[in-house]
């Protein structure tokens, strides 16, 4: 993999992300994604079951580009409710890891006042970077 994490000297580590990473390869770019299944439908109304969902959908536009979750360097949370996020960090955590593993890119994640789609709760944008064979 062509990736490498950039952490400045004397930085803390971040926890969950990744301060920055340089990558080389073929970009491939993933629409905000949300939490509804392939026929548009939402399957539930909490905040850890649609991330669950959207990151689902993240990984499955991504194999459409021959990519998987280890190649993302870069993901834009966005979320209607700050406090709903915090309160379930740690169910977050865990759709996380079973769906993406234990790989962190640089993430930011912000507070919107609404997403187009009113059930919404999480839209998640990707970039992935998938390695030039050798």
């Amino acid at each position: 993999m062509m990736h490498t994490i950039l952490l400045p000297a004397g930085w803390a580590k971040p926890k969950g992300y990744a301060n920055g990473i340089a990558a080389e390869g073929r970009s491939v770019f993933v629409a905000g994604q949300i939490g509804w299944n392939r026929q548009n439908r939402f399957e539930c109304d909490d905040l850890v079951g649609q991330v669950r969902q959207t990151l689902l959908n993240v990984v499955e536009v991504l194999g459409e580009a021959g990519a998987g979750p280890e190649h993302i360097v870069s993901m834009t949370w966005y979320l209607t409710d700050r406090k709903d996020y915090l309160a379930h960090l740690d169910g977050i955590g865990k759709v996380y890891r079973d769906v993406i593993g234990r790989h962190f890119p640089t993430m930011a994640a912000v507070q919107v006042v609404a997403l187009m789609e009113d059930q919404a709760k999480v839209e998640i944008q990707a970039t992935a970077v998938v390695p030039h064979p050798r």
